[in-house]
């Protein structure tokens, strides 16, 4: 009996080494939690008019970020469990996506660098007009997430799929993207407030 569950305890060992550590947990979901608050905080208390804005025809108003911003969060979430996480596991791949976390958690905040919105995520349809709606539909998406995180047993490190930016990237640098992209477009919302014809 004991053989049997020593050989039981050695089946099981491997699954569950291959879930998120807790460093993995807290590290993504603090970055997750303080670029929730850094969205909101950016966008609470505008007029109409602010809201509204658009400098010119090529430059998205915030209210245009604050859509893209919320289309992305179910998108990515839905690219790692219903895409990435579908892939067979390939863990000798491992070696492909080393220091990569910190290339998703920087490198795509980068505003220089420049990508092209996917079209499901182009801000044309106003489903949340109001500042309001938008704060609501984002934080009810980015609070799944993050519970989603906290408590997933998937095993992400060993799931792969490529990123148009970082190349062969696994499904925990898939989920840095979630907080790293809607930050880089809080930066856009932030540039379309400091300019000087913002309306007051």
């Amino acid at each position: 009996m004991k053989n049997s569950l020593l050989l039981f305890a050695a089946f099981l060992a491997p699954c569950f080494a291959e879930t998120l550590t807790h460093g993995e947990r807290d590290r993504l979901m603090s970055d997750m939690h303080a670029t929730r608050k850094r969205f909101l905080d950016s966008i609470a208390g505008l007029s109409e008019k602010q809201w509204n804005f658009k400098p010119d025809d090529t430059t998205w108003s915030v209210a245009e970020c604050a859509e893209h911003i919320t289309l992305s969060e179910n998108y990515i979430f839905d690219v790692v469990t219903q895409k990435l996480m579908q892939t067979p596991a390939a863990p000798e791949k491992r070696d492909l996506v080393k220091g990569k976390d910190e290339f998703m958690m920087t490198a795509i905040r980068d505003r220089s660098a420049k990508f092209q919105a996917p079209e499901p995520l182009k801000p044309a349809t106003k489903q949340w007009p109001t500042i309001d709606s938008a704060s609501k539909e984002f934080r009810a998406r980015r609070d799944a997430h993050i519970a989603y995180v906290q408590t997933t047993q998937d095993n992400l490190r060993n799931h792969f799929l490529d990123h148009p930016a970082a190349k062969t990237a696994d499904g925990y640098q898939w989920l840095i993207l979630l907080s790293a992209h809607s930050d880089r477009h809080v930066s856009q919302i932030l540039e379309v407030k400091a300019r000087p014809d913002f309306p007051k």
